[in-house]
């Protein structure tokens, strides 16, 4: 199953895995833009054009663009983040010029007409007010906001009933023009396709997106801060994360937080699972990750609990961070590639999300990564480095803390603080 790949004359990147046992193709348009790339005066505006692609073109009515891909069992969607969007579609192979036709006709001909704005920015206050009501919504959009405080990187990627309420369609076009364009997309398609073909559907069909500008858009280069948000609230549950710098995608040190990441708190049989779930009853949910952006990254613990249980959750999570400092068995870093790994050659299994990986991997490296070159990047991972990077991460930083729920018996940001320090690391005090 070879990747192909092939860079347009006007700067589109587009590439193919034929996967012959599959009858279906997964395709989508990447872009290197999402809500990170907004100015100051267009908080929410990427996930509003995201919406706004689909209702109605030059040649087709919202409804149309719907019904076209369903009457031949096909779907299509998008979806915004903090530095990519995507539209993508899938449909059976006889039906991929259908497929590439909609992206193209939405991406290239949208009207942003005045009416279907206005009815889609009550959707999407509907969708604001939806996710102030899910605790694990807030408790994110509370962290990153904390973690990377008053900069982009860190704002909800929704963006607020004010600024979503002022957008004209004119303000969605100059985005549009600004971000959308040639060197920053990346069209991918898998399953039943054919490379060449695929690439002359696109050259024609996408011949106009607008190329490469003389001066590149910007984007606020993000500075870690750390720092608290709480959120008190009438609930059954408290939800909790305890967060500290990470590496960015090309750190060298970003294969080395996914490994930690899994031995802290990747399964059932992580560290923290084991020792705050299983053997002291604390919580129902724990689980550790790591984000990584392009110049940044957050590793950071999510519980959520009872209220009364914190004073006695956050040292254990304290103290477990501290022992992988102190030590990583082997046989847990084996553990972590081969989940990691199962992940990986999983995902390839599904046209969608294998046109995703390849996606990304374009994005972040310049390129398709090979499975093997993929593994071998963790292949050199020892217990040292492990080791050596908790150190670095848990000790003597600035954490991030977000609460949301009933928090009376929340310790305060600055006894947190000094459990984390190197001098308690021996006697944890009770918080």
């Amino acid at each position: 199953m070879t990747v192909e790949f092939t860079r347009l004359g006007s700067g589109l990147t587009v590439v193919t895995q034929n996967m012959p046992h599959i009858e279906s193709v997964a395709m989508g348009t990447w872009i290197k833009s999402g809500a990170r790339n907004e100015l100051e005066n267009e908080h929410g505006i990427a996930h509003l054009l995201e919406h706004m692609a689909f209702k109605g073109t030059k040649r087709r009515s919202a409804r149309q663009i719907a019904e076209e891909i369903e009457n031949v069992g096909g779907e299509v969607n998008a979806a915004t983040s903090t530095e990519t969007t995507s539209y993508y579609a899938r449909v059976l192979k006889d039906h991929l010029p259908l497929a590439v036709d909609i992206l193209a006709d939405i991406l290239t001909n949208s009207q942003f007409d005045e009416e279907e704005l206005a009815r889609e920015k009550n959707v999407i206050m509907q969708e604001i007010g939806a996710a102030s009501d899910i605790p694990d919504d807030v408790v994110f959009d509370n962290f990153a906001g904390a973690a990377y405080r008053d900069q982009t990187i860190g704002r909800p990627i929704l963006g607020t009933p004010e600024t979503v309420m002022a957008f004209s369609p004119n303000d969605i076009r100059r985005y549009l023009a600004r971000n959308y364009t040639t060197d920053r997309i990346f069209i991918v398609a898998t399953g039943a396709v054919d490379h060449d073909a695929f690439v002359k559907m696109i050259e024609e069909k996408f011949a106009g997106l607008p190329q490469k500008p003389e001066t590149p858009p910007l984007m606020e280069a993000a500075d870690y801060t750390g720092g608290e948000m709480r959120e008190t609230r009438t609930l059954s549950d408290a939800q909790v994360i305890l967060g500290f710098e990470g590496p960015a995608y090309h750190a060298q040190d970003f294969y080395c937080s996914q490994i930690l990441a899994n031995v802290l708190g990747g399964g059932m049989s992580s560290r923290l699972f084991q020792q705050v779930r299983e053997v002291r009853g604390l919580c129902y949910s724990v689980y550790s990750f790591h984000w990584g952006f392009s110049d940044s990254g957050v590793f950071a613990v999510h519980a959520a609990t009872g209220g009364e249980q914190l004073p006695e959750l956050i040292p254990v999570v304290i103290d477990e961070l501290h022992r992988a400092a102190d030590s990583v068995d082997q046989v847990e870093i084996e553990r972590a590639r081969a989940q990691i790994r199962a992940q990986l050659l999983m995902g390839q299994e599904s046209a969608a999300a294998r046109a995703g990986q390849i996606a990304r991997q374009i994005m972040l490296w310049g390129r398709p990564i090979p499975n093997e070159e993929m593994m071998m990047r963790i292949e050199n991972i020892t217990p040292k480095r492990l080791t050596d990077l908790a150190g670095r991460t848990f000790y003597d930083t600035m954490p991030t803390l977000s609460a949301i729920g009933p928090l009376e018996y929340l310790a305060p940001l600055e006894d947190i603080i000094e459990n984390l320090s190197f001098h308690e690391h021996k006697s944890i005090k009770a918080l």
